[in-house]
């Protein structure tokens, strides 16, 4: 039976780990360190309780809280880590995630979504890129809905004011 869940996990986390990478990258702005890091961090976490999670609904969608819960822990241990650099530091990882799109777009999307709070980049990442809904979101990060409309709004307000006039470039998008 043991090795039956192992496997279990295996197909699983071979299915899901591109997609958790992808979802990563985006929360880490684009760090691909720190994306690999979160995504070991929730398949490590998965793996503990494979047992009860395996017989839930969706662990996919578990799977991505799990993600969201990771990378804001992370944010809130490592706040003196942070350093200010002078570019943004490009490794291509994020392009298959923009389906062929504009490569200086996404780095100005990447470059604006790392410069806003954890918990808006959070919140957008979540809303937009994964297609959640309010109740959704406000579950994965243990906030209220109330709570998710309002930052989701002042996020979008803040990323608006980053973009600038370059924001018409992703009407096109």
């Amino acid at each position: 039976m043991r090795h039956g869940r192992r496997d279990g996990f295996r197909e699983f986390a071979a299915g899901r780990s591109g997609h958790l990478y992808r979802s990563a990258c985006l929360l880490a702005s684009g760090d691909t360190h720190l994306a690999e890091d979160l995504v070991q961090e929730t398949l490590g976490r998965m793996y503990l309780h494979w047992g009860r999670i395996s017989r839930i609904d969706n662990p996919a969608a578990y799977a991505q809280t799990v993600l969201v819960r990771a990378f804001l822990t992370h944010q809130r241990r490592r706040s003196a880590g942070e350093r200010p650099v002078g570019e943004f530091p490009y490794s291509g990882a994020p392009a298959a995630a923009a389906g062929g799109a504009d490569p200086e777009l996404r780095l100005t999307l990447l470059e604006a979504l790392g410069r806003l709070a954890p918990k808006d980049r959070a919140v957008l990442v979540l809303r937009y890129w994964e297609d959640r809904s309010v109740e959704e979101t406000a579950d994965a990060m243990n906030a209220s809905s109330a709570a998710v409309r309002t930052r989701t709004s002042r996020a979008l307000a803040r990323l608006r004011e980053q973009l600038g006039g370059s924001l018409t470039a992703f009407a096109d998008l």
